[in-house]
């Protein structure tokens, strides 16, 4: 070889080398740029690779990601959705992601339902009433006049037989002296035929019996009968020891007969009347003791017996009145007096409970949180039955052993789009979440966007009109597949006062829609559509995020 050839094969040598080296460093540069993204999540302790992290979600639901983490208009950050769909989007459909760090700073505490025979103590508002079988009204049945009165207040102590008023009658004083003449007569006719006998003692009897007739005691009969003169005036006692409840009797007053001058009410046992609420009437029997507190003797508790349950419920305030009866040996319970009842009932059988703090009631559902696992949380939408002071029995909705959030529930709702996320009982449901689960991560997110409550259906349409005052637009739209709606002309709300710049009459839009509220649609994204084309001429307008925390 000459010179010249030796000169061109090192420059051949030279280039290949050259080109070998550039591509290993090449390989070797992409190899590291693509195990960036692994590096950035982070390695353990333990030499394991941490899950990739595919994107960010918005945390309210609505259809917004972001490849790098950032916070929403409320200065909420969006959730990161991991390699392997344990954090994919269509989760959000039935369930509450919230990071292990704020669980930790909402104080959520979780407690398993579990088996119980609740103890129920029924609690009703009372009232003291006397015994209505032992209240006595002094009547009398004749015609006269108040001639005198021993006992003229209302309220005051009375001792069986004590003398209560006296009245004048001309009838009492005519029948007593009938029956005064009769009885002589009976005497003077002793020796006289039978026929004549038996006449005068009939007439004789027929006026004693009138006398009874008119409350006349036995002592006034025979005193009358052995001095044989009539009494001018008549003296009433009282039938009963007690309390004078009512007192109509004044002196010199005219009565007719019938006419109610006193009431006498035995206190020595009286009754409570308590209103029980219509919820708890089927857990009371009578003979159930019963507690009974009144204000007046704080620290003092009467007991009693269940006597009696009404079969008439109140309308207004339904309720049903039960009667407890109790002693009042010392006259301290007095009538009109409030009384506070507890009636302790027989425990039912074992069934599925939950702590009563667990339950959000919204007054038309009742919603328990189900921890599904660490960060994620289920609502579930519950049947109630029974309840005790600290736990509710669950007819439907929860299992046995389920984890159920007793503490910071509210806190989470707070936290989370739980409004969104209720909204698809009546819409997909648990089952249709459930059959979600198994599929693919792909069609996960992709039915998550379209077909949950809470997520954007998108469409396109007309706009009709825009009223910026109302913060509403007519959208004259196609069909929407995904709430499988036809084509229609139809007002929505608008989420911000920015997307009605490009809401005007005659344009042409792309749109997407969340049902905020049960019924309530809002437009949260806007996108001009070019005429004839079909696609997009502009970015989406994107709504900020509403509050859905306003009630459910």
């Amino acid at each position: 070889m000459n010179k010249r050839t030796n000169i061109a094969i090192g420059m051949i040598v030279v280039a290949a080398l050259a080109a070998g080296g550039g591509y290993w460093v090449g390989k070797r540069g992409a190899q590291q740029q693509g195990s960036a993204p692994t590096a950035a999540s982070g390695v353990g302790g333990s030499g394991k690779q941490a899950r990739k992290v595919l994107y960010y979600r918005n945390p309210m639901g609505l259809p917004d990601t972001s490849p790098v983490p950032k916070k929403d208009p409320m200065g909420m950050d969006y959730i990161p959705v991991f390699e392997g769909g344990e954090e994919a989007e269509p989760a959000a459909a039935n369930q509450i992601a919230i990071s292990t760090d704020k669980v930790q700073k909402l104080g959520v505490r979780t407690e398993k339902a579990s088996l119980k025979a609740l103890d129920k103590t029924v609690r009703a508002a009372g009232r003291i009433e006397p015994d209505e079988r032992r209240v006595y009204a002094i009547s009398p049945k004749f015609e006269g006049y108040v001639e005198r009165l021993f006992v003229n207040a209302t309220g005051q102590a009375v001792a069986k037989g004590q003398s209560l008023f006296e009245v004048y009658s001309p009838e009492l004083v005519s029948a007593q002296r009938e029956y005064a003449i009769a009885a002589q007569g009976v005497q003077s006719l002793k020796g006289a035929g039978s026929e004549a006998q038996e006449g005068m003692r009939q007439l004789a009897e027929s006026s004693l019996m009138r006398l009874k007739n008119w409350d006349i005691s036995e002592e006034q009969v025979r005193a009358l009968a052995k001095s044989g003169t009539a009494r001018r005036t008549m003296t009433f006692r009282s039938p009963v020891a007690g309390i004078i409840t009512e007192k109509k009797a004044i002196q010199g007053m005219r009565f007719m007969p019938g006419d109610a001058l006193y009431q006498v009410a035995d206190l020595s046992t009286v009754w409570v009347l308590a209103d029980v609420f219509e919820q708890d009437i089927g857990l009371l029997k009578p003979g159930a003791n019963a507690k009974i507190m009144i204000n007046a003797y704080p620290g003092k508790e009467f007991t009693g017996k269940v006597t009696y349950v009404y079969p008439t419920l109140n309308a207004a305030t339904r309720t049903v009145q039960a009667r407890v009866e109790l002693s009042n040996p010392d006259q301290l319970l007095k009538p009109g007096m409030f009384a506070s009842v507890e009636v302790a009932v027989a425990a039912r059988a074992e069934a599925v409970t939950v702590p009563v703090s667990a339950v959000i009631d919204s007054g038309t559902r009742q919603i328990v949180l189900v921890q599904v696992k660490e960060g994620r949380f289920e609502p579930r939408k519950v049947k109630l039955g029974a309840r005790s002071d600290a736990y509710v029995e669950v007819l439907d909705g929860v299992r046995k052993g389920e984890d159920v959030v007793v503490a910071a529930n509210f806190l989470i709702d707070a936290e989370s789009n739980l409004k969104s996320v209720l909204g698809s009982f009546g819409h997909a449901g648990h089952g249709n979440a459930a059959k979600e689960g198994g599929k693919k991560d792909g069609e996960q997110s992709q039915k998550g966007q379209s077909g949950a409550i809470g997520a954007g259906h998108k469409g396109e349409g007309v706009v009709e009109k825009a009223d910026a005052q109302s913060g509403m637009v007519s959208l004259n739209h196609g069909p929407i597949a995904t709430l499988k709606w036809p084509a229609m002309t139809m007002d929505f709300k608008v989420a911000n006062s920015a997307l009605l710049e490009q809401l005007k009459p005659g344009a042409r839009v792309a749109f997407e829609i969340v049902e905020r509220q049960p019924g309530e649609w809002v437009v949260t994204a806007v996108q001009p559509v070019a005429s004839g084309k079909g696609g997009t001429t502009a970015p989406a307008a994107s709504a900020p995020a509403a509050n859905p925390h306003a009630g459910y």
